[in-house]
């Protein structure tokens, strides 16, 4: 006798560049338009889309996360649902600016960031800790929703590598050294069954 899989499968995507992503400085919480190349990347993982097709589409609630979402839509003919536990990091003090702006005001601060991010985030930022844990019942909210199925994710860079740090049983402050990065419009899949997670692959290029 056949059982019906619960094995939902989470296709997660950081979204296209934004003007604050070309010069390497943190968007966190503020609402920041893609460029023209964050937009061809959108674009292009809307083509993926179309040759993958998802049963549901979600997004981050900040703009560049729904602008990146919205070719994937269009090609799929689907809504995406916005999730606000899905939003980027606020990262404090630093929203706008560079690490290397902050280094020279505050070496001390920022060598230790450096050394364990969870430990000593920047001032005023919010808690990766409380940051990994809003993006974890986020996304078991999302393989909730959809037992058995496909669905592709548009969220953030750090918020989603806090989260997998957390699926993956990997501690929280090696984040930034276990996953440096994860590529504007590249996919990663996850494999959610009964609670536990498996990473299928990491930062898949959806252009040439």
């Amino acid at each position: 006798m056949s059982t019906t899989s619960r094995r939902t499968t989470l296709l997660l995507a950081r979204h296209g560049q934004t003007v604050r992503h070309a010069e390497n400085r943190y968007a966190g919480v503020s609402d920041i338009a893609l460029t023209e190349e964050g937009l061809a990347q959108a674009e292009a993982l809307g083509r993926w889309a179309a040759e993958h097709p998802v049963d549901a589409v979600w997004t981050s609630t900040l703009s560049r996360a729904v602008a990146t979402a919205e070719p994937a839509c269009r090609a799929l003919g689907l809504v995406a649902r916005r999730e606000p536990g899905l939003r980027e990091c606020d990262f404090g003090v630093l929203e706008g600016r560079t690490l290397a702006e902050y280094e020279r005001e505050n070496p001390v601060r920022a060598k230790a960031y450096r050394s364990d991010p969870v430990s000593y985030p920047f001032p005023e930022a919010e808690d990766p800790r409380t940051a990994a844990a809003r993006g974890t019942r986020a996304l078991r909210r999302v393989a909730d929703a959809h037992p058995g199925g496909r669905v592709l994710v548009v969220a953030h860079n750090t918020l989603l590598r806090l989260v997998l740090c957390t699926a993956l049983s990997i501690p929280l402050g090696e984040y930034r050294r276990v996953l440096p990065s994860l590529r504007n419009a590249a996919v990663t899949e996850l494999r959610m069954e009964d609670g536990a997670a498996a990473l299928v692959s990491l930062n898949v290029p959806c252009g040439p």
